[in-house]
């Protein structure tokens, strides 16, 4: 079976209510099994590691794309958020996006949708949304500070990566 929907950088599968879909390709640079300074177990077992600026999956591939790239930069490696959710470079972050973004929609088939995940503690979603140069359909924001910003984008019939 082709799977449908790629989770770009999928971590720990947090917000995932079935963690093992077989319509989902979870996607991540990183395969992590420890134990962290809480006592809490993390794992992280992509099914395909990659960077996701560089996907190794054709155009046009998949019908729906979830990018929940690492929101934050002033992270220390060794604390348990940067393995949690991983770090965002400080000095290249724009292009970083940028191009996960690109990339996301390059795989994504014409007339699919992307959901994009934003935390803006450290960089605001206007900036965000400039820096990947498109426009979302909708979005909701969640979280107590409501700094959690969902999104939803389509690609275009005519944006097929071809």
């Amino acid at each position: 079976m082709k799977k449908r929907v790629l989770d770009a950088c999928c971590g720990s599968r947090m917000f995932w209510f079935d963690k093992k879909n077989p319509d989902v390709e979870f996607c991540d640079i990183r395969t992590v099994d420890e134990t962290l300074c809480d006592g809490r177990k993390l794992e992280i077992f992509p099914d395909t590691v990659a960077d996701f600026t560089d996907l190794p999956f054709d155009n046009d591939t998949f019908w729906h794309v979830v990018f929940d790239p690492p929101h934050l930069m002033s992270l220390g490696t060794n604390s348990w958020m940067a393995k949690k959710y991983g770090v965002l470079p400080k000095e290249n972050w724009e292009k970083i996006l940028h191009d996960g973004f690109a990339e996301c929609m390059r795989v994504l088939k014409p007339n699919g949708t992307l959901i994009f995940k934003w935390n803006e503690q450290e960089i605001p979603t206007e900036k965000v949304i400039s820096v990947i140069g498109y426009n979302p359909l909708y979005g909701h924001k969640s979280g107590k500070l409501q700094k959690t910003q969902w999104m939803a984008f389509m690609k275009n019939n005519t944006e097929s990566s071809d």
